[in-house]
């Protein structure tokens, strides 16, 4: 994908609910300082999902320890 191209969540398969609950529960603290780097990247290209991506990264940041 382009920089410049939009993401169709229409368009992406997503694997059924019910398949992924226990899988997705818990994120491993490595995991949740990467999904937080992430979203800190998306949240200041200041693109449309921009707010989202702060928003959450905020909730994020307020339930993990630092990484320092």
């Amino acid at each position: 994908m382009d920089d410049d191209e939009q993401l169709d969540l229409d368009e992406v398969d997503f694997a059924p609910v019910e398949e992924t609950v226990e899988r997705l529960a818990l994120l491993t603290l490595e995991e949740a300082h990467d999904l937080l780097s992430l979203l800190l990247a998306v949240a200041q290209e200041g693109g449309p999902i921009s707010p989202e991506a702060d928003r959450l990264a905020r909730e994020i940041a307020a339930r993990i320890p630092s990484e320092n």
